[in-house]
């Protein structure tokens, strides 16, 4: 159950963090699910279908920044993706809960890749905004190690533009000219077995971790049953009826007035929203360890 308090601060702040819903065992078998895929990544040499490798990756030195829809890929991925505790919890905010699909994030000690300032809403905005993203630490999260980072309030306000230079779609906003305060971004801390939940318009990012910890962040995106993606959903009617969690499915899909900006022309660069990011011109990140290390000379 979510508490008064951690209601209030989803509702105002448009994100809470859960410590906890994991038991450390759960936590362990993730972990250890995980260190086969990144063993098993030596084999590969460019990204696929199920991994996103950093520029850095060799079979000598592995380095996977992300795991592509694992619920897909293993069962015990599968498992956490319909965990019986998130559900209970999204089904508290909205009534009912449709699964839509899943990543885990992985920032490795000292170079892990950061990922610019974004709202998930530009990527797949639907017909009302009752969407979230339930993040699993599987490791703790320490101001060191690339954590994620929000603008309270931020899901309350316009939809950004998240087109590059190009006029094509890219994932990230300008920071230069957006008009956010980034001094006020708070980050999500917690000990491994921690939830995330944010909503789906709130403005987020992460830096490069740049600790000698791992940070492994397995991310579920989320929807109440009568929101409907915009750009439709290519397997069916049938398959989308399958991943109703709780609840009923409906074919009355809640017109909201929400605002949209589409994700089109398509990002020049696929397959996951590191690549989307390479068009953008925009390091903010970057740019902000380097004022940091100037700064500490």
């Amino acid at each position: 159950m979510l508490s008064e308090a951690q209601l209030a601060a989803y509702r105002n702040d448009g994100f809470v963090v859960i410590p906890g819903v994991f038991s450390l065992a759960e936590v362990a078998e993730l972990r250890a699910v995980t260190d086969e895929f990144v063993c098993n990544s030596v084999k590969v040499a460019a990204n696929d279908e199920v991994y996103d490798l950093e520029d850095s990756h060799s079979a000598a030195e592995p380095r996977v920044r992300r795991i592509k829809a694992p619920h897909a890929h293993h069962e015990t991925y599968r498992r956490a993706s319909r965990h019986p505790a998130v559900v209970a919890l999204l089904e508290e905010l909205w009534g009912s809960v449709r699964f839509d699909t899943g990543k885990l994030n992985m920032k490795s000690a000292g170079y892990g890749s950061p990922i610019e300032w974004h709202q998930d809403w530009a990527f797949y905005p639907h017909t009302n905004d009752d969407l979230a993203a339930v993040g699993i630490m599987l490791d703790d999260f320490t101001p060191e190690n690339g954590p994620m980072m929000m603008i309270p309030g931020s899901h309350h306000g316009r939809v950004h533009d998240h087109h590059g230079p190009d006029g094509r779609f890219c994932g990230a906003i300008d920071p230069n000219t957006a008009g956010i305060d980034f001094s006020r971004a708070v980050p999500c801390l917690g000990k491994a077995g921690s939830i995330t939940i944010h909503h789906v318009r709130l403005v987020h990012g992460s830096a490069t971790n740049f600790s000698g910890r791992e940070r492994r962040f397995l991310l579920y995106q989320y929807r109440a049953a009568d929101a409907w993606p915009l750009l439709g959903f290519k397997d069916g009617i049938e398959k989308f009826d399958e991943l109703i969690l709780a609840g009923k499915p409906t074919l009355e899909p809640r017109l909201a007035p929400v605002p949209v900006r589409l994700p089109l022309p398509p990002a020049a660069n696929q397959g996951s929203i590191y690549e989307n990011q390479r068009a953008t011109g925009r390091r903010f990140f970057e740019a902000a360890a380097a004022e940091r290390a100037v700064a500490a000379e």
